[in-house]
């Protein structure tokens, strides 16, 4: 544990050092960008969106990026001629709990290969593509960070998706516009989570780090799996997105072999307003309602619920968030939900500070309520590095009545190429 701590630290130091190379500033915006259609910001098409946006510290180390042009010179040749856009990333993540009922540390890391391949309509509204991603998702401790708040008594996640199931295919799937993007159909291994109950601060790799503030805790959502949703704007404001998606979904399996021999499936419904289609998920009020089957061979009853989330981006700096949530059955972590809290982007920087503070009850127990808190700080070194230290707060953890208050401390590192 020790050494691996040791070789993060040197990493750490090497990026401080890259980023407090002399440089001028850069005016860039830093708030996520989204791509049309069915895509929140956890999304490939919107990962790939924000990763390459210029953000202040882009310049802070011109020799590293001299270097590496041959590579992304080639890149941008593929989409130029072939529509084919490439990315990655690797993304660490060291958590350790002030004290504990088992393991009190996590380190886990996932790296990821993405993209998208526009094959229909290059260059015009109405474009067909297929979008995938791979991953190999490894634990370096005997918990990964997925499972350490539950190491605590805490119910609930501190630390998705850095789990350890290793190699996965986590999206493979066609991506169809209609009529001028006003409408947006998906279709093969989906993930829900990419655009069910989203908001600008949802994405795990670059905002929050507990459940509690992603994808909401009383929304049973499964894992990646065949799926199919759609969305459309109804007006200039106002848009609904539908969806079916296999609810014994597990992306490290066949992913026909449950969805039509188990047939067992989680729907929702989602309607929402925007400010404007290019700001989908920077100003959006939405009501989100799902129905989970009963999972036989699982052991998961029949579930259902209704979420509200609302968050604005104000001022191109500041995005307040107000997030409730209501369940019945055991399929979610939390049948009860309220969570609320305010990001801040530093545009000049690209750097973005947080803070989320949430109340819930977790399902199936009469245990008291819980209460979670979040902060933290991204620190962008360069626009391919981000360093990201939090904090969580885990208030009367559920199965641990004898503690009040427990301090869970986090570093995330992750890089792009």
């Amino acid at each position: 544990m020790s050494s691996r701590l040791s070789i993060l630290l040197g990493l750490a130091l090497v990026a401080l050092v890259l980023w407090a190379a002399p440089a001028h500033a850069e005016d860039g915006e830093a708030a996520p960008k989204r791509a049309p259609g069915v895509a929140g910001p956890s999304s490939v098409p919107s990962q790939i969106a924000e990763d390459q946006a210029p953000t202040g510290p882009v310049s802070r180390a011109n020799t590293l990026r001299r270097a590496l042009k041959p590579y992304y010179d080639w890149k941008a040749c593929l989409q130029k001629r072939y529509g084919l856009q490439l990315a990655g990333d690797y993304t660490l993540l060291v958590q350790r709990l002030t004290e504990s009922l088992g393991e009190e540390s996590a380190v886990g890391a996932i790296a990821r290969l993405y993209g998208t391949w526009t094959l229909v309509n290059r260059g015009c509204p109405n474009t067909g593509s297929l979008v995938f991603k791979g991953e190999n998702r490894y634990a370096m401790t005997d918990v990964a960070p997925l499972g350490l708040g539950f190491e605590t008594g805490y119910v609930g996640v501190t630390g998705p998706p850095f789990s350890d199931i290793r190699w996965a295919l986590t999206n493979l799937y066609w991506r169809q516009r209609l009529l001028d993007d006003r409408i947006s159909v998906i279709a093969g291994v989906v993930d829900a989570t990419d655009y069910l109950d989203i908001y600008g601060l949802i994405n795990p790799w670059t905002s929050f780090q507990n459940l509690a503030f992603l994808t909401n805790p009383t929304i049973a959502a499964p894992n990646q799996g065949l799926g199919i949703a759609a969305s459309a704007m109804l007006s200039d404001h106002l848009y609904v997105t539908a969806g079916l998606e296999d609810a014994n979904g597990d992306p490290t399996r066949d992913p026909f072999e449950s969805f039509f021999s188990d047939a067992e499936y989680f729907k929702h419904v989602e309607l929402g307003w925007t400010s404007k289609k290019d700001r989908f998920f920077l100003d959006n009020v939405h009501v989100t309602a799902w129905h989970a089957d009963e999972r036989e061979k699982a052991g998961v009853e029949e579930s259902w619920g209704v979420s509200a989330s609302g968050a604005f981006f104000l001022c191109d700096r500041w995005m307040p968030f107000l997030r409730a949530g209501w369940a019945e059955g055991t399929a979610p972590v939390w049948d009860r939900s309220v969570g609320a809290g305010v990001g801040y982007y530093l545009r000049q920087r690209g750097d973005l500070a947080a803070l989320g503070v949430s109340w819930g009850r977790p399902s199936g127990t009469s245990a008291e309520d819980q209460f979670t808190v979040e902060a933290y700080y991204r620190l962008q070194l360069l626009q391919s590095m981000a360093l990201t230290p939090s904090v969580q707060l885990l208030v009367n953890p559920a199965g641990n009545p004898d503690a009040d208050i427990v301090t869970l401390f986090g570093l995330r590192w992750r890089v792009t190429f």
